[in-house]
């Protein structure tokens, strides 16, 4: 019988995220002061462990105080107070009560990733990865996740995505992918089944938006790699 399977919550350590192997999860809490992480035996009790909006959030690696916020107007206006420019967002249609969605990639394939970011404060409610993939997986991932999780805790606001493949393929119910798949990719499979099983067998009523990077700029979820 093979290994199970675990889930690694990091609240306190270099990057707060889940993680999906010790290996990976001792990266970010090894020599970190008071780092805090737990062990899951599944994703569900993870995610739901992770989202607990009065999780600690860790120093990330420049030493500051709190985890990067995204760089975009909206996001400084909401920070500073700015209710010119918040009002000016919201008649664009940007809705702050909102979840936004985003991956990265190094390569594609490479070394993908996903996060969820609470637009009105700039709060990373749940990071995945580093794993194996492409960008659009994981725009697809995210949204899910981002479903799940909401789900899960009775709670009602839209998702904002800047990914139509990934909106299109959630509406499908598919993740239609051309990765190949192989020993490479197999956990990743595994979590896309996973994910296409969950939209098949639940239904939402959560909207799920296009952001629109002309007036807002980049998503809250965004990596900054560009």
């Amino acid at each position: 019988m093979g290994k199970k399977q675990k889930y690694y919550v990091v609240w306190r350590g270099q990057q707060p995220g889940i993680y999906l192997s010790w290996e990976e999860c001792e990266k970010q809490v090894k020599g970190f002061e008071a780092a805090k992480f737990k062990a899951f035996d599944t994703e569900a009790e993870a995610m739901t462990a992770f989202a607990d909006p009065d999780f600690p959030l860790g120093k990330p690696k420049d030493g500051s105080q709190q985890p990067s916020k995204p760089k975009i107007e909206v996001m400084k206006a909401i920070q500073e107070g700015k209710e010119d420019l918040i009002n000016q967002a919201i008649a664009n249609g940007l809705q702050v009560n909102a979840l936004a969605v985003d991956a990265a990639c190094s390569g594609n394939p490479g070394k993908m990733e996903y996060q969820g970011v609470y637009v009105a404060t700039g709060q990373c409610i749940f990071h995945f990865g580093p794993m194996f993939g492409t960008n659009n997986i994981g725009e697809f991932l995210a949204i899910v996740h981002g479903l799940a999780l909401m789900k899960k805790q009775n709670i009602s606001m839209p998702i904002y995505s800047d990914s139509r493949n990934a909106m299109s393929w959630v509406k499908q119910k598919k993740c239609r992918t051309k990765l190949e798949r192989n020993d490479k990719t197999e956990q990743l499979f595994q979590l896309i089944e996973r994910a296409e099983k969950w939209l098949q067998e639940n239904t939402y009523d959560t909207p799920i938006l296009k952001w629109d990077k002309n007036l807002w700029g980049e998503t809250p979820a965004d990596f900054g790699r560009k």
